[in-house]
C-alpha cells in the first residue's frame, strides 16, 4: 500500500447525501476479487447511460475533473451493503480521499485499509470546500495527514480528527499484511518456541 503524506490535488464536488455502495460500485461488477479494474465502473449508473456512453454532466466525466484524487462528497457516504469493493473502486479511478459530514462506519474504516483518508468536517467546513471544488482543475486542495489540515485553492484551512493507529498505518502505507509483516521476528520467534515446546504438533 502506497504511503499517504501530503496531497495535492483536483477535488470533485458531489454534494449528494446517503451515497451508497451500490451507487459506488453497482453489484454487477463484484465478481472480481481483485483490487484494479474497478475504477472505470466507480459511479456506474449515474457515470454512463444504458447504452454506455458517458453522461456529460455527471462531475467525474468533466474533462476538469477526469483527474480528480480528492472527493467532497453529501453527509453519510458509503452507507448501505459493507463491500470492500467500493473503496477499491474509488482508489483504482485515482481518488486519495474522501470529505464528508459523516460516513458510515465499515465503509470508514475500509477506506484506511486500502489507503483512502476518509475526513470527517462539520457542515460549514463541508459547505466551504464543495464551492472551492466547484471552481474545477484550477484549484487545487491539500490533504496534509501529518498536520492533519486541509487547506482550501485560497488558502482557507481546517482541521480533522483521525484515529493515531489509522494514521500511523496510511502514514507508513501499512495494510493488515504489512501490519503483520513488522511483526515477522517476533512471529519467527514464537513459532520456534512453539516447535521445541511441542514438535509433535
Amino acid at each position: 500500500m502506497d504511503k499517504f503524506e501530503k496531497l495535492t490535488g483536483i477535488a470533485a464536488p458531489l454534494p449528494l447525501v446517503n451515497i451508497d455502495t451500490d451507487m459506488i460500485i453497482p453489484k454487477q461488477f463484484l465478481k472480481t476479487i481483485k483490487r484494479s479494474g474497478l475504477g472505470v465502473n466507480l459511479f456506474d449508473e449515474m457515470r454512463y447511460d444504458r447504452q454506455g456512453n458517458e453522461i456529460e454532466d455527471f462531475v467525474l466525466n468533466k474533462p476538469q475533473y477526469r483527474e480528480t484524487e480528492i472527493l467532497v462528497a453529501g453527509d453519510n457516504f458509503g452507507c448501505g451493503s459493507s463491500r470492500e469493493h467500493a473503496p477499491w473502486a474509488l482508489k483504482d479511478f485515482g481518488i486519495k480521499a474522501v470529505i464528508s459530514t459523516s460516513f458510515a462506519d465499515i465503509f470508514f474504516n475500509n477506506c484506511f485499509k486500502n489507503g483512502i483518508l476518509p475526513i470527517v468536517l462539520p457542515q460549514e467546513a463541508v459547505d466551504t470546500l464543495m464551492k472551492d471544488a466547484e471552481k474545477g482543475s484550477n484549484a487545487r486542495m491539500v490533504v496534509d495527514l501529518e498536520e492533519q489540515t486541509v487547506t482550501t485553492s485560497d488558502g482557507e484551512s481546517f482541521s480533522f480528527e483521525v484515529d493515531p493507529f489509522k494514521k500511523h498505518c496510511l502514514l507508513n502505507g501499512l495494510d493488515d499484511i504489512g501490519l503483520s509483516l513488522e511483526k515477522v521476528s517476533s512471529i519467527d520467534s514464537y513459532e520456534e518456541k512453539a516447535s521445541q515446546a511441542r514438535p509433535w504438533v
